[in-house]
């Protein structure tokens, strides 16, 4: 006998949760997002989110002291942060299909996962060795990746399919306002002590493990059911869960997360584009932060605490674009939903404003940092970038979801991959091309090939049925 669901309000079941509770869980992950990300809530993703994107920029303002400390460039000192990316890129390949598992279900990794991520954040705070500091900022992106890897999973197992996208944008603030705030919280702290930032990360993970270890619910379908014809098994032996009677092995579960997204992404001309273009979309936004120290520092002689500020006005652009969004769905999409059948491209619709307000934002920041124009100028061009590419990637992730949910996982374990890599390849070099070219003209190239992305856009919104249609990965509408 298979077990399943009692009735289709079953309280066990996480769609039929309260709305408070879903909240909670989503608040939860989206945190610990926003913390690995510094030195990158409806539920505990959102807090588990904040804390590991937040991990990512924080040691920015830490570069000089640790140039003049262990004497290295800044080029050198620039792994510190181009490491973690790459560390938090990497870990959704092992972690994204651990979850998967009915056996094993979504909390495990997040929980073992962060433990160590708070060990390794304490070593990194303590030890004076600079090759072993990056050698712990990669362990720590690492640890820190099972948020990136199954939140959106997360919200998926707790969200139907109308309401997913409310949960995805907590889940695209954390990833996009982590790394924005870094830099502003350690910029005041390193004044005392240049490890100060490093000790923030640890001030804020340790109180969330706790949390996170004695309220976080699992929300995996497959791993709650098996839980209960594991209870069930003991009075009726016939019973068995749906996972049971699959008999998949971890080996098909790591085939289906490692080469299939790979598959997918070179067979599939819809998801080859959106990978790519959300990969050079993530990696212009970690290009500001050696764009702005040029652009404040140099040009308009901001102190440092000073410039750090300027990176709110990415979380402004990300307020403005998530509540704007979040009405559109409200008012216009949700209600279309509901007393029709729109296609899945129509879920693109809000990138294609988005597409042309993107470069915009970007040529408005290069031609107008000089001295004879206020700094609030350029800024502007970094809210209205920051705030379509929210919504690029805010409609991406949901069109994804929709259009591949059997291998939704896998895929966006896959995304994180290419995005940090070239988001790592991109504060390499970003650097080099700035100085090179100037501020001005630096940006303006990534402001013409951003353009590119327009083109591809409209084309997937206009053929993206019918690509969909010849792909045999894909679901019909």
């Amino acid at each position: 006998m298979i077990i399943g669901w009692y009735t289709p309000d079953d309280p066990e079941n996480p769609l039929n949760w309260s709305l408070g509770r879903k909240a909670w869980v989503t608040l939860l992950i989206s945190q610990v997002q926003y913390i690995v990300d510094i030195d990158h809530l409806l539920t505990d993703t959102r807090a588990y989110s904040f804390i590991v994107y937040c991990g990512s920029s924080i040691v920015i303002p830490s570069y000089e002291f640790m140039m003049l400390r262990y004497g290295i460039s800044r080029e050198v000192v620039q792994l510190t942060l181009a490491i973690y990316v790459v560390g938090y890129g990497v870990g959704p390949l092992v972690f994204s299909p651990l979850s998967e598992i009915a056996r094993i279900g979504r909390n495990p990794p997040y929980v073992l996962s962060f433990i160590l991520f708070v060990i390794v954040s304490i070593i990194l705070a303590v030890i004076d060795n600079f090759p072993a500091i990056v050698v712990l900022r990669f362990l720590q992106g690492f640890f820190g990746s099972p948020c990136l890897a199954s939140g959106g999973a997360t919200i998926q197992d707790m969200l139907s399919l109308i309401n997913a996208p409310y949960g995805f944008i907590f889940w695209v603030t954390g990833f996009y306002c982590g790394p924005a705030l870094g830099p502003l919280l350690a910029a005041f702290a390193v004044t005392s002590n240049w490890r100060w930032p490093l000790w923030e990360i640890v001030l804020m993970s340790a109180p969330f493990l706790i949390i996170l270890v004695c309220l976080l619910p699992e929300t995996s379908h497959e791993t709650i059911l098996l839980r209960r014809a594991q209870r069930l098994h003991r009075f009726h032996p016939a019973v068995l869960a749906p996972d049971e009677t699959r008999q998949l092995g971890f080996q098909a579960i790591l085939i289906d997360a490692l080469i299939k997204p790979i598959e997918m992404t070179v067979m599939d001309p819809a998801l080859a584009y959106m990978s790519v273009y959300v990969s050079f979309v993530y990696a212009v936004y970690y290009s500001f932060f050696e764009a702005f120290p040029i652009a404040y520092g140099s040009v308009y002689q901001m102190p440092q605490t000073s410039l750090s500020l300027i990176f709110l006005a990415i979380i402004v652009g990300c307020a403005l674009a998530a509540g704007l969004y979040g009405v559109y769905l409200k008012y216009s999409f949700i209600p279309r939903c509901r007393n029709d059948n729109p296609s899945q491209e129509d879920r693109l619709i809000p990138t294609l404003p988005a597409v042309f307000l993107l470069p915009a934002g970007l040529f408005m920041f290069a031609w107008t940092v000089r001295h004879s124009v206020h700094w609030i100028v350029p800024t502007i061009g970094i809210v209205i970038y920051s705030g379509s590419s929210f919504v690029v990637y805010q409609a991406i992730i949901v069109y994804i979801s929709l259009s591949y949910p059997r291998y939704v996982a896998s895929l966006f374990a896959a995304a994180d991959v290419t995005r940090s890599i070239t988001a790592a390849g991109f504060v390499m070099f970003a650097r080099y091309m700035f100085l090179d070219l100037g501020i001005g003209k630096g940006v303006t190239v990534l402001a013409g090939l951003s353009v590119g992305g327009i083109f591809g856009m409209i084309f997937i919104y206009v053929y993206g049925a019918k690509l969909r249609a010849r792909s045999k990965f894909a679901v019909g509408d």
